[in-house]
């Protein structure tokens, strides 16, 4: 049996900033990632936005998390070359009823430490993009778009540089709690190996809780029930006319059908909100019929055949479509009772742009579990 000091779980954009926060503070660090390469799956199927931290409940760590991330990952893209731009969002009215929305998303920005919102009138708002409609807007500056992969890539090298190792197409078959850590099973080219560990930190994503369940001696009850809602994204053919990012007020489940841009200007829609029991990544053209209405409330100039199947990705989310948006949960020994183990559920949006911060509370997390 090979034994290390830290085994982190998944290597997207989190799993990999949990990898360099625990190798800078002098760990041995080993990541297993079950798929052929890192950041293949809610890492690479996201909008690319780094947000500013204006939708999230202030004092939850969704709000605290995006806000220190932010901060920390343009630093880290400034000191790495990870390619990014801050191009600012306009989140928009259409109508005068819906301006109490916006209220509360600057209340609550507010609340959460974020004051750089500021109001527009309809007629502001188009001498900045001229091809929108609306009544109301607030422009956010601090939000923008970044290169994920390169982030990604930028994560595992500065891990690497500190002795973390990545092992591909290494999937978690079992663990089990012992009296001086953990013992797992991985399943690997070679046939399975069982590997020893102090330390472990979930950060499986969509998997977390498959993950989770599989290992052994954890306090009943103490690993979430996971909902999945699909979000699908079309690709707008020909030149986009925005240059800034445009939402519009945001529903319950999600934050609208709104333009993202990536950094080569291109425009893409999404995503929208499905609720499923499984994964599927396959794009129904049909749903962009709906897309099409949502867009034009906010760019009615939307040409009919504009818009192609793109991409979809799926949230790992704790609650179903009749709850209340739930939070992040970075769970330690005092939830699941195994001292050493760090279980992460729910991580998604704000999750990339928070993935510096997230990482620096599982190490906090781990240090005062030694």
């Amino acid at each position: 049996m090979d034994t290390v000091q830290t085994v982190v779980i998944g290597a997207g954009v989190v799993g990999l900033a949990v990898a360099r926060e625990l190798a800078l503070s002098g760990r041995e660090v080993v990541i297993l990632e079950k798929e052929n390469a890192f950041g293949t799956i809610t890492s690479a199927r996201n909008s690319e936005v780094i947000h500013a931290g204006i939708y999230y409940e202030p004092g939850s760590l969704k709000a605290q998390l995006c806000v220190e991330g932010r901060g920390q990952l343009i630093e880290f893209c400034r000191t790495y070359g990870v390619a990014f731009r801050l191009c600012g969002k306009l989140i928009v009215a259409e109508a005068d009823a819906q301006r109490v929305g916006l209220e509360k998303i600057e209340r609550r920005a507010r609340a959460a430490g974020v004051d750089t919102l500021r109001w527009l009138t309809g007629t502001e708002a188009r001498v900045l993009e001229p091809a929108l409609r609306c009544r109301h807007a607030l422009i956010s500056p601090e939000t923008g778009i970044i290169d994920s992969h390169g982030l990604m890539l930028a994560l595992l090298g500065a891990a690497e540089e500190h002795g973390a190792t990545l092992a591909l197409r290494s999937g978690v078959i079992r663990g089990e709690v012992c009296a001086d850590g953990f013992d797992i099973e991985v399943s690997g080219e070679g046939g399975p190996m069982r590997l020893r560990c102090r330390e472990l930190v979930n950060a499986a994503g969509l998997g977390a809780q498959g993950v989770a369940s599989r290992i052994e001696g954890l306090k009943p009850g103490s690993v979430p029930p996971l909902h999945l809602a699909k979000g699908n994204y079309f690709a707008l053919t020909g030149r986009c006319p925005f240059s800034r990012l445009i939402y519009p007020v945001p529903n319950e489940a999600g934050l609208g059908v709104h333009l993202t841009l990536d950094l080569a200007g291109q425009g893409r829609f999404g995503p929208d909100v499905e609720w499923t029991d499984r994964i599927d990544y396959n794009v129904d053209s049909r749903r962009g019929d709906g897309f099409y209405a949502e867009i034009r409330s906010y760019w009615p100039e939307l040409p009919d055949g504009a818009l192609q199947p793109a991409y979809s990705g799926m949230r790992p989310k704790l609650v179903g479509p009749e709850a209340a948006a739930a939070d992040f949960r970075i769970d330690d020994a005092v939830v699941h009772g195994a001292l050493g183990l760090v279980n992460l559920f729910g991580i998604e949006s704000p999750g990339l742009t928070a993935s510096l911060a997230i990482a620096a509370r599982v190490r906090e997390a781990l240090d005062d579990g030694r």
